[in-house]
């Protein structure tokens, strides 16, 4: 390995795909920039992994879709990446009056089979009308806030004197001053719809619709909004084809990323700040002007000397649930195909009441039963993550993610609490197919059935997110909540030229780049 001495312009500790996206635009700009990542392997989050040794499968193991990765990044870093739109927006199961199973199937460019499908809930007609304005409200707010992602952030007001129509001002009202359950409630009168639309404001967070911090809401922009459409595409190849592009970029800049070299401590001086981190068995250390934290508030508090105390409101709330399938299963609903319904996100127990008493429950400190939860299926979509062989036998993969399995669930007797809700997953499943979802799945050599879990306590030991927060903590609003944060980046810390670089940032979280971005921007611009 080679060592490591003297001084570097840039020091960025942590390669997930924000420490990337900086240092290409760094060293692109001519700066030295040195990447240090604990793991083996770079790439953070944004990696593909074969997680069943015995078969060919390339999952994305943690993140796997991308919405807010804003297409000015991917332009300006000239990446080798694109993403895949699905050809099915979503399914969502219920159950007529004569108690026989149904889905409702929408289409992202097919409104007349989107329309069929909704008319056929009771009140379908009338609640496809709200159904389409609500998201022309939506579509007002992103128009508005998507492209102040890569800008200093702004004030509220200086938002509020953006809204030029009487519909940018009703969606500013419905989605930032009231509860979002509010405006799902005004609008949508079934259960099937107001649990779909809710989804949005609980994924990774515990909270309900009328929780009056609004976390809900904050949770909720961040997936409608990104590139102002708020649709959520499929990485062809994988996530690691978004880290792999980040590398060749790199690589060709001239940035230096050392792997199994984790930080140990910052050392933040007048001129210089010193970094110490360990590689190949013994400790080095090197210079740097600057500093990028693409780490969790933890790590980072540790490095720099500093106290951390975790706060309840920062706790993470999430079910990750790998699974290799051997076929698709079929579905109890005749009236829609397996592979149309496995096609956009799969909802399962996700219906607007199951959800009030999902979250009641994990308040609780109970494990919600049923579980909610949706599924994603990439391979029907990007075939490209399978082995030929895998591709003519027939075989998928397929993503849970849980809702309301906040990190208190699992604090005490981890792995029965695991082992309960992963039953509860598959209870679900099988109340929906029309055979047992266990049958569908593939085996390993062994015998054991391909799937792996992550609880929020499994991502904080594997990923360094804290309390299993997706978002490192609360989702910030996408303006300043202050008028001294007006100006800035949301990347600053209390050190000169020490900046975050991760989701820990304010506008962080997800596949987005935008702290990293921002991060790149502060250093340039001093």
């Amino acid at each position: 390995m080679q060592s490591i001495s003297g001084s570097r312009d840039v020091v960025i500790v942590g390669s997930g795909h924000n420490g990337l996206i900086a240092a290409a635009y760094l060293a692109a700009a001519g700066k030295s920039v040195l990447v240090l990542e604990r793991s083996p392997a770079a790439g953070g989050a944004a990696v593909s992994q074969r997680v069943f040794p015995d078969h060919d499968a390339w999952l994305s193991r943690y993140s796997y879709l991308v919405s807010l990765l804003p297409d000015q990044i991917v332009r300006e870093l000239g990446l080798n990446f694109r993403t895949l739109r699905r050809r099915v927006s979503s399914y969502t199961p219920w159950r007529d009056g004569a108690g026989r199973q149904r889905g409702l199937l929408l289409f992202p460019d097919d409104l007349q089979r989107s329309r069929e499908s909704m008319s056929e809930l009771p009140g379908g007609a009338a609640e496809w009308q709200s159904y389409l304005e609500f998201g022309r409200l939506q579509s007002e707010l992103a128009t508005v806030v998507a492209p102040s992602f890569l800008q200093p952030l702004q004030t509220r007001q200086q938002f509020l004197r953006q809204l030029q129509t009487a519909d940018q001002r009703r969606a500013w009202d419905s989605f930032v001053e009231r509860p979002l359950g509010e405006v799902i409630e005004r609008y949508f009168r079934t259960d099937v719809v107001r649990g779909l639309v809710m989804t949005d404001g609980k994924i990774g967070v515990l909270a309900s619709p009328h929780d009056e911090n609004l976390l809900q809401n904050r949770c909720f922009l961040y997936h409608v909004c990104g590139n102002g459409t708020g649709e959520w595409r499929v990485p062809e190849g994988g996530m690691r084809s978004l880290t792999g592009a980040l590398l060749s970029r790199c690589r060709a800049a001239g940035v230096e990323v050392l792997t199994e070299s984790p930080a140990v401590q910052i050392e933040p001086g007048p001129r210089w700040h010193r970094v110490t981190f360990q590689q190949d068995g013994r400790e080095c250390g090197v210079d740097a002007e600057y500093v990028l934290l693409n780490a969790g508030p933890r790590t980072a508090a540790r490095l720099l000397g500093q106290s951390y105390q975790s706060q309840p409101a920062d706790e993470g709330s999430v079910i990750k649930i790998n699974m290799l399938l051997r076929r698709l299963p079929r579905l109890l609903d005749e009236g829609v195909l397996a592979r149309d319904a496995f096609a956009g996100t799969f909802h399962v127990d996700e219906g607007y009441e199951q959800m009030l008493q999902s979250w009641k429950a994990a308040v609780s400190g109970e494990i919600p039963n049923p579980a909610p939860g949706e599924i994603y299926c990439h391979t029907l979509t990007d075939a490209s993550i399978l082995s030929p062989q895998l591709q003519a036998g027939g075989y998928h993969t397929l993503t849970l993610f849980g809702l309301d399995m906040p990190w208190r669930l699992f604090e005490h007797d981890h792995d029965a609490r695991r082992e309960a809700v992963l039953q509860r997953y598959l209870a679900g499943l099988n109340r929906l197919c029309a055979e047992p979802f266990e049958d569908c799945l593939a085996r390993s050599a062994g015998g054991e059935l391909c799937l792996e879990m992550h609880t929020p306590q499994d991502l904080q030991s594997e990923l360094d997110l804290d309390s299993g927060n997706i978002f490192h903590n609360q989702p910030s609003w996408f303006f300043a909540e202050t008028d001294e944060l007006s100006g800035q980046r949301g990347v600053e810390t209390p050190w000169s030229r020490i900046y975050l670089a991760g989701s820990a940032a304010l506008r962080g979280g997800a596949i987005s780049g935008i702290p990293g971005y921002h991060a790149a921007r502060c250093v340039l611009e001093t």
